[in-house]
């Protein structure tokens, strides 16, 4: 599975890639916005810093306009995937976008037919919303099992990779992971979580101070 970071500060982001672990990321303009950095600037520095996916929300709603937004979005960088809406609109720019050799990630999807369309569009990613359907009584991850069976029905026709959004905890990402999906977005805070474990600091601390008794330095 791959790691994208769905975030738009720099500092996060740099310490991320920092450890290899980082495959992509996602931003949209409220997270640019939150961030404080000029739009362009801030998405170009991103894809300096990560050359894995990066992608890139248009503002537009009509085709038409996400299509012009989209090649804006897409000369910044190569490594930029544009993100449209799923919308019948969306799934025309996606499908323009695509067929001209761009990346597309179609957002904000909640439904398995709705998967379904954006992958004979040309996806290259979709981006279904766990949390948000977990939010309303659904169950996100059931969402996610049905996506992954659809898709691997078509091999070598439904080339969609499925990017688990809005994951709220590490048991997201797991169960997301069990099920085969090929990307997971995560918040920053939520990535950092998966390397804890009370344990593995219980074990560290007794280690520590086993070695402080011994009075010696690996370094002197």
């Amino acid at each position: 599975m791959k790691f994208f970071i769905d975030t738009a500060e720099l500092a996060e982001i740099e310490d991320f890639a920092a450890t290899g672990l980082l495959d992509g990321v996602t931003t949209n303009p409220s997270l640019i916005h939150k961030a404080g950095g000029n739009f362009f600037e801030t998405i170009e520095r991103i894809c300096q810093i990560v050359p894995g996916p990066v992608s890139a929300e248009v503002t537009a709603t009509k085709a038409d306009s996400m299509i012009e937004e989209g090649k804006r979005l897409a000369s910044i960088a190569p490594n930029i995937a544009v993100k449209v809406p799923l919308t019948w609109d969306g799934l025309k720019a996606c499908r323009v976008l695509s067929q001209a050799g761009t990346m597309v990630n179609v957002t904000l999807c909640f439904s398995a037919a709705q998967a379904l369309l954006a992958a004979k569009a040309g996806a290259t990613f979709i981006s279904p919303f766990v949390g948000r359907l977990d939010d309303i009584g659904q169950d996100g991850m059931a969402l996610i099992d049905e996506i992954v069976t659809i898709y691997a029905n078509y091999p070598g026709t439904l080339e969609t990779d499925i990017l688990v959004a809005s994951i709220r905890d590490p048991i997201h990402l797991v169960e997301a992971a069990k099920l085969g999906a090929d990307v997971a977005t995560l918040p920053p805070a939520v990535l950092r979580k998966l390397v804890r474990h009370p344990l593995t600091d219980k074990g560290l601390d007794a280690f520590l101070a086993d070695w402080e008794k011994t009075g010696q330095s690996i370094l002197s």
